[in-house]
């Protein structure tokens, strides 16, 4: 019987997760196992997670790749995988309970920095800005927030003019827009948590007939950014990658189970995608390059 990996992941809106799933399922493919995918309905619900938790633990699978929908709602329900034997692969946010073979992610906090540099630098070192905040309850929300701060004090130019909540999600992130932009006229810059709601963003400023958009900048990478890019009406964007952390994780549980060693945390490169490099980026999830565990290995800081 093939190997079967329980991947978690935190909703079906975000399309950041969609490509988690993606790169865990090709990955899967080529190594010869199977994936069950365990979604809350709602998005981020932390009771939903809680039940999927215990239902993959009563369908036994070899191995779990989990991102949790809160850092320390679910560490009860966590704690049952260590119970039940069942190694776990995290990706993306840290978990706080329990034991994890392997933590594959980014440095949210240098994604936050690199793209607020680069923008800072792009407007000169001054302007009025408005910054678009994730989720309060996600550890990748917060820490990109400590990035941009960490630029903004280096850079007393910037002010920002003000700070919108938009969830992580695009429609949120239209409509906190669409309320306040008549405080907004005359900003020069967005600086965005992720793609999903610089995205909201623009469609917020399509809808309100804002013939030149400011300079935006995003994290996450996702197709649509890369498009909006190439069109010119996007900035930049950097590349946290969840498809390649749930891909990477998936090879590292197949290793682990068969009795390979793995590295205890892969932290993957911060790269910044804007005009001059987009066209490699250019791609639906299923057509981009899933990353080698070799190449993995020797480049990326473990």
């Amino acid at each position: 019987m093939s190997p079967r990996i329980a991947v978690f992941t935190k909703n079906l809106v975000n399309p950041g997760y969609q490509s988690a799933r993606i790169g865990a399922e090709r990955t899967a493919a080529r190594l010869g196992a199977t994936v069950t995918h365990y979604v809350p309905q709602k998005p981020d619900n932390v009771d939903e997670q809680i039940a999927l938790i215990g239902r993959a633990i009563k369908e036994k699978p070899d191995a779990v790749v989990f991102v949790p929908v809160h850092d320390t709602a679910v560490n009860d329900a966590i704690l049952q995988f260590d119970a039940a034997g069942i190694p776990l692969f995290n990706i993306v946010s840290k978990t706080t309970a329990g034991q994890r073979v392997s933590f594959i992610g980014s440095d949210d906090r240098a994604l936050g920095r690199d793209i607020a540099k680069y923008l800072f630098d792009r407007l000169g070192g001054r302007g009025d800005i408005v910054i678009v905040e994730g989720a309060a309850a996600s550890p990748t929300s917060r820490d990109r927030l400590i990035g941009f701060r960490e630029v903004l004090t280096a850079t007393p130019g910037i002010t920002v003019r003000a700070s919108l909540h938009g969830e992580y999600m695009r429609d949120v992130a239209r409509k906190v827009w669409l309320f306040a932009d008549d405080q907004l006229d005359g900003i020069d810059a967005v600086l965005s948590a992720n793609d999903h709601m610089a995205l909201g963003v623009i469609d917020a400023m399509t809808e309100r007939g804002v013939a030149e958009l400011p300079p935006m900048v995003g994290i996450n990478a996702i197709p649509d950014a890369i498009v909006e890019i190439a069109a010119g009406r996007m900035l930049a964007t950097a590349n946290f990658d969840p498809m390649s952390m749930s891909a990477i994780a998936v090879e590292a549980a197949m290793r682990h189970l068969k009795g390979e060693r793995v590295p205890a945390e892969i932290v993957l490169p911060v790269q910044i995608i804007d005009a001059s490099n987009c066209a490699a980026w250019n791609k639906p999830y299923e057509a981009r390059p899933l990353p080698v565990w070799g190449d993995v290995m020797r480049e990326v800081r473990v």
